[in-house]
């Protein structure tokens, strides 16, 4: 561990010194224990009087080595800017993060080498939007390539549940605490994240609470991390338009499907289109312009492989189109239980969704 990381930490608290100042600060003063360190007034000259006082208030307050062992407790690891664990990737974006705060098992990871890639999208997406979401998140993460997304609603989450069930790897970024999964409703995926080998990330502290405008800042890191970015579906003010804007900027690749003009959702893919994204109508689209190579496995015979969940939702399937309330009552298990076994089975090409909302057999 670091013997500066307890002021990497210290820096990422204080509110009014963001990743741009701490960047002028540390680059001044040379390490970042002299920056913490360092007379008021000479900070001043670099941040201003009202950033330097509260600073000064600040320092005077907060103990970072109490802060460290409270955080180790909860299982959370601080990668700061000089941790072999920090991305070269976000290094080299304008506004890097002070620290990366993580749970998860870092071990499982390599950044220098592992290929990420982000996935991202509306939270209002239509059928058409989650089944590319999933499906193209699902055949990449088979391959190695961890998947990249926010955790929303929607196309986020849609990327990640695609990647678990492949049994690959993903990371969520968070515009909020690690340690807060958000939105609430999305739990039961965060959980599955950490459990399933993946990562929760945020530059924010743990504790801080959601405000609208992380969220944007949050864009940044999920293209910043990737090597390209996925964007599925949005409206015309959507932050995934904000994600490929970031990635353009940082020089990333940007890829889009193309999207039914009839619905409010494809402006974004298609916008990008129109400006240059890269078309992509089946992963080998991705894999062609980075050079990667399909290590292709067929689908086995129906059934093969299903759990008895699965078997038991299948084989109702067999007479008629059915809502998912239909299932649930039917099967007699929980809704999220049937909505994970449909999305699964999705994925797998056994199941889809037609016009009129019903599951039914591919």
């Amino acid at each position: 561990m670091s013997n500066q990381l307890q002021y990497y930490l210290a820096f990422s608290h204080c509110l009014g010194v963001g990743p741009v100042r701490f960047g002028a600060l540390v680059s001044h003063f040379k390490t970042v224990q002299e920056a913490y360190g360092a007379d008021i007034r000479e900070i001043e000259k670099l941040v201003g009087p009202a950033a330097a006082a509260a600073f000064q208030t600040f320092r005077s307050t907060f103990d970072p080595e109490k802060k460290l062992k409270e955080l180790k407790e909860k299982g959370i690891q601080i990668v700061s800017r000089d941790d072999k664990n920090y991305p070269q990737a976000l290094k080299e974006i304008p506004d890097s993060p002070i620290c990366l705060y993580v749970k998860g098992d870092l071990e499982n990871y390599n950044v220098e080498n592992d290929f990420f890639f982000g996935v991202v999208g509306t939270r209002q997406p239509t059928p058409y939007g989650e089944k590319i979401a999933r499906t193209f998140s699902h055949e990449l993460a088979e391959m190695g390539i961890v998947i990249v997304s926010g955790m929303a609603y929607g196309i986020d989450a849609a990327a990640h549940w695609g990647a678990l069930y492949a049994k690959g790897r993903t990371i969520a970024i968070l515009g909020c605490g690690v340690d807060i999964p958000h939105p609430p409703s999305n739990r039961n995926l965060y959980e599955e994240i950490l459990g399933g080998g993946g990562l929760v990330v945020s530059e924010f502290p743990p504790g801080h609470t959601v405000r609208k405008g992380l969220f944007v800042a949050r864009n940044r890191l999920i293209s910043g991390l990737s090597r390209g970015v996925l964007i599925v579906e949005g409206a015309k003010d959507s932050g995934a338009l904000i994600t490929a804007r970031y990635a353009a900027n940082q020089g990333k690749e940007v890829f889009a499907p193309p999207s039914p003009i009839t619905s409010d959702m494809s402006f974004a893919p298609n916008f990008l289109l129109k400006e240059g994204a890269k078309l992509v109508t089946s992963v080998e689209d991705i894999l062609e312009e980075f050079q990667i190579k399909r290590k292709g496995e067929k689908r086995g015979d129906v059934g093969e492989d299903f759990t008895e969940s699965q078997k038991k939702i299948f084989d109702i399937l067999s007479n008629e189109p059915k809502l998912i309330d239909e299932l649930v009552l039917e099967a007699k298990i929980t809704v999220s239980e049937v909505s994970q076994i449909i999305s699964k089975l999705e994925l797998l090409g056994y199941v889809e969704k037609n016009s009129e909302g019903r599951y039914q057999r591919s």
